[in-house]
């Protein structure tokens, strides 16, 4: 569960994200969609404590952004939208840095470790530094280091850019699964046609502004004549 309250993020005179309030319950699938530079991966650093808030509040799971930080993020899986870091160790070395981080035993890092890079395909490049992986490896075990603590909250920034098909089908399965059992998958796109088929509900932001939450259907009903391309545009064009 994910609670935006009234929040503003500036950075001196610039307002990247401008009194969004939103909600993410759990069992949901969510979708962000903006335009580039409309505040959707500010939103997402600030759920996740990378970056802090100007002013409103932030709850993830019932803990406050300020007084809980430890406790959201060891409940989170964030993911975002560059996987370039740590490039110097090998695959295998990055995933046990980040189960160290989260207290993950031995026993259950293996299993998982070993459960998520066959689904990804990635499990004889992990003795590879990932200075030699391509983008879409790099995404893949990007994937796999957030779920490796078995959070229960997804933040994912753009997860399918760079993955293969049978990769970007894999996550978008898991995404479900996840949402079924309760959890709660808030995620950003471009794709429309992604969140189409996956969202419960969609978020429309714009200059740190939201434009609508809602579902599509109900979006659809209001401009009945256009497609959902068509609608999206209208919408940034109507609040350009």
């Amino acid at each position: 569960m994910i609670k935006f309250i009234n929040v503003t993020k500036k950075y001196n005179d610039f307002t990247a994200v401008d009194n969004l309030s939103f909600e993410v319950k759990k069992g949901e699938i969510v979708g962000f969609i903006g335009p580039n530079g409309s505040g959707k991966t500010t939103t997402m650093k600030l759920i996740s404590g990378i970056i802090k808030k100007t002013s409103g509040s932030i709850y993830v799971n019932d803990f406050d952004i300020e007084k809980d930080p430890l406790k959201i993020k060891a409940s989170i899986g964030y993911i975002s939208d560059s996987p370039d870091a740590f490039l110097r160790l090998k695959g295998i070395e990055y995933l046990n840095f980040i189960a160290d981080i989260y207290d993950v035993s031995l026993e259950d890092r293996k299993e998982r470790i070993e459960k998520y890079a066959s689904m990804f395909e990635i499990k004889d490049s992990l003795n590879n530094p990932m200075i030699s992986y391509s983008h879409g490896m790099r995404q893949k075990l990007m994937i796999i280091s957030q779920l490796i603590h078995e959070p229960d909250t997804w933040i994912l920034d753009e997860p399918t850019v760079g993955l293969d098909p049978k990769s970007s089908y894999t996550l978008k399965e898991m995404m479900k699964e996840h949402a079924k059992k309760g959890n709660t998958v808030f995620f950003s796109t471009h794709i429309l046609e992604i969140a189409e088929r996956l969202c419960d509900r969609v978020i429309i932001i714009f200059k740190g502004k939201k434009l609508y939450e809602g579902t599509l259907d109900e979006l659809k009903e209001k401009y009945p004549d256009k497609t959902l391309e068509e609608i999206y545009i209208t919408l940034i064009d109507e609040n350009h």
